[in-house]
């Protein structure tokens, strides 16, 4: 097995966590909490020693977003897995906008290393990060003319907690689409590849759960 595989099912599988968390939030206002921090601190890791190291190093950490991934990708029978895999397309496709836009990119970069002291003061999950975070998103992705529209319970998206940790996951699933495409990650090999993909992501989801 090729380490590129390797390493972008687990930079998929980070777009996945955050593209499920997004939906779950959107529905039910609740999400695992230690699977957001997993989201929210990747944002932070601009240094990492390997893949799995953005999301903490160890793959428990990127536990959901394996199931999820393996689930969606073979599936997609249900509504929810629907959703997802929209996310995480529409995720894939503004991260290519992006990535051509360095002023962007740029301003992204030296706001996420501003908020670094909230999220040592705070921590990752603190609802002052949290609200820095959308509002990155909300100044820069979302001034794109294609927008992720996020469906879910209005009731539950009208409230300012959930719409910031929406608009803070779906950084952090923008994050994880950079780290897919440095990893080698294309849009042809979710169609080509997706056998592989579903199966590496499978053995890493099943060794995730076995005790150390």
């Amino acid at each position: 097995m090729s380490r590129s595989l390797h390493d972008q099912t687990l930079a998929l599988a980070g777009v996945f966590q955050a593209a499920n968390l997004v939906q779950q939030i959107a529905h039910n206002g609740q999400c695992n909490p230690a699977s957001l921090e997993t989201c929210i601190r990747s944002l932070f890791a601009t240094d990492p020693a390997s893949t799995l190291d953005v999301y903490g190093g160890e793959l428990s950490d990127i536990r959901e977003g394996l199931v999820t991934l393996s689930t969606v990708m073979s599936q997609q029978s249900k509504q929810r897995d629907i959703e997802v895999l929209k996310y995480v397309l529409n995720l894939i496709h503004l991260e290519s906008k992006l990535n051509r836009r360095s002023d962007m990119l740029d301003v992204i970069g030296s706001r996420i290393d501003q908020a670094r002291h909230t999220a040592s003061h705070f921590g990752y999950t603190h609802a002052n990060l949290i609200g820095n975070l959308a509002s990155i998103y909300a100044d820069t992705i979302s001034t794109f003319r294609q927008r992720i529209q996020v469906t879910g319970d209005p009731a539950v998206l009208q409230r300012e907690e959930n719409a910031d940790k929406v608009r803070a996951l779906l950084l952090a699933g923008i994050r994880s689409a950079v780290l897919w495409r440095q990893c080698g990650g294309r849009r042809w090999q979710l169609i080509f590849s997706r056998r592989k993909v579903i199966h590496h992501a499978r053995e890493l989801a099943e060794k995730a759960r076995q005790p150390l």
